[in-house]
């Protein structure tokens, strides 16, 4: 599945008022959503290869904090990975803070990073409850899908 008929998916819902679309092609799942404002959500529901290109058009968004911070004994973490191919970014704009830190305590269903895809923000939320000892990608570097974002240390 390329980027052009992604677009011709995205116009497809348009044209008929499609609020969600799902297909299955090529061994690659994939589900459409529109939310209340209009926008149109990627979400790759399960796929063999991924197929689309990753798309870097926002500023980098700049943070004091390094963004790699290797953890010696990763056994017990739990990992939060990317659901999509597309770029990481840790702050919904860049004069915002960061979603998250190194040291903060996310909750299930926390937004913990913007992945953007065919110019659509995805809000990534957290899947585990615990404390961010690693944030695996620099701001506005891309990623691929079930590449490893942050991990996450859910005894703390």
């Amino acid at each position: 599945m390329n980027l052009k008929e992604l677009k011709e998916m995205v116009e497809l819902m348009n044209e008929n008022g499609l609020a969600e679309l799902e297909i299955e092609r090529d061994g690659m799942k994939i589900k459409l959503k529109k939310a209340a404002d209009n926008t149109i959500s990627v979400q790759p529901v399960s796929y063999t290869v991924p197929t689309i290109p990753a798309v870097a058009s926002r500023p980098a968004i700049q943070s004091a904090a390094p963004a790699v911070t290797p953890v010696e004994d990763k056994g017990h973490l739990k990992e939060v990975k990317s659901p999509m191919v597309g770029t990481f970014y840790r702050a919904p704009s860049p004069e915002a803070a960061p979603f998250v830190e190194m040291g903060h305590t996310v909750e299930v269903g926390q937004v913990v990073c913007i992945v953007e895809a065919m110019k659509l923000l995805n809000e990534i939320k957290s899947e585990v409850r615990g404390k961010v000892v690693e944030i695996c990608v620099d701001n506005a570097e891309p990623v691929e899908f079930g590449q490893i974002m942050f991990r996450v240390d859910p005894s703390k």
